[in-house]
């Protein structure tokens, strides 16, 4: 009888659960990875309905004056993973410390992830309306010098000295805000990159949007990472279907490219392009090529800087930001 019971009892399936890893890197601010762990959450909950979820957050460089943690990292730590997201969640990992859920984990996700900036007065992440300027060091160190590629390499938390969009190497020591516009040689306020991606990056008196177009870059030019890896290396990208080479992109004209720009990494639509006079437009794109721009390599025209200069205009001219106003050097 005993036997015939153990015969007829079904095992109860024991319920894996989905592990999230997040590694903030330093060029994304609070809000891309927000959103990114926000859509991971919301995939596993798809895919595997109910399962434990397990968040692993991981920050790379993102360090304030003092040698902590800056805000945008003690807000995705603090207030979003272990504020917002904890009842979603089962546990949650992260540079601090562990926590555990103390209730059960809730399965009703919201569909849409909405971002409010405090209404204190305080302009965190990208904000227009603050320009001339947007350092992430707001306190910069006071030195003459720029840094060595060892020391960018430690607080970009890279073991080698590698591009930051393409890993390849060897890199140039690239500006976040020129010097021209205001910009500091704090180790905060520098990015390793190629030759070629040093002179695509762009001038401008804003470091958000910056890092933002490092963001944008790095995923463009993904198959470029995987150009000088060993054969055994490629071999899993591969078997995924990943391309793992040099990838060549059409050449555009450069208003093309511009408008590209524009629409993959502003958000741009064929609707601004044709939502206000251009003759507008135009006056206030100028006044910010002229005030919060600079030149590299003695290239008159980059893409990158034209492109935010086309956004910072639109915005200007819809009433969403003031004007910019010229930084000191």
């Amino acid at each position: 009888m005993a036997k015939k019971t153990r015969q007829q009892t079904r095992k109860k399936k024991t319920q894996k659960g989905v592990a999230i890893y997040h590694d903030m890197k330093v060029y994304e601010n609070f809000e891309r990875s927000a959103i990114r762990i926000f859509e991971c959450i919301k995939a596993a909950e798809k895919r595997s309905p109910g399962a434990p979820r397990f968040l692993y957050i991981d920050i790379q460089g993102h360090r304030n004056e003092a040698g902590g943690y800056d805000h945008d990292a003690l807000e995705l730590i603090q207030d979003f993973a272990l504020g917002f997201l904890g009842d979603y969640l089962t546990e949650i990992h992260t540079p601090f410390y562990g926590a555990r859920n103390p209730r059960k984990q809730s399965n009703d996700i919201p569909d849409v992830l909405r971002i409010n900036h405090p209404d204190d007065g305080s302009k965190y992440g990208y904000d227009a309306g603050s320009l001339g300027i947007q350092p992430r060091e707001k306190e910069p160190v006071d030195r003459k010098t720029a840094p060595t590629v060892r020391a960018i390499a430690e607080y970009l938390g890279l073991e080698e000295a590698a591009c930051l969009v393409c890993w390849r190497k060897p890199v140039e020591r690239a500006h976040v805000v020129p010097t021209a516009l205001g910009g500091s040689m704090d180790v905060r306020n520098f990015a390793l990159l190629c030759s070629d991606h040093h002179a695509e990056a762009p001038d401008v008196a804003d470091a958000e949007s910056f890092w933002a177009w490092i963001d944008y870059a790095e995923l463009r030019d993904s198959p470029d990472k995987w150009v000088d890896a060993p054969e055994e290396v490629k071999e899993l990208p591969r078997r995924r279907n990943a391309p793992t080479g040099k990838e060549s992109r059409e050449p555009l004209s450069f208003f093309s490219a511009v408008k590209e720009e524009l629409k993959s990494l502003y958000g741009w639509t064929d609707d601004d392009l044709g939502a206000v006079a251009w003759p507008d437009l135009m006056d206030e794109f100028h006044r910010v090529l002229d005030t919060a721009t600079g030149r590299h390599f003695s290239i008159d025209k980059k893409v990158s800087t034209y492109a935010w200069a086309y956004d910072i205009a639109l915005r200007r001219v819809k009433g969403d930001a003031r004007r910019v106003v010229r930084a000191s050097p």
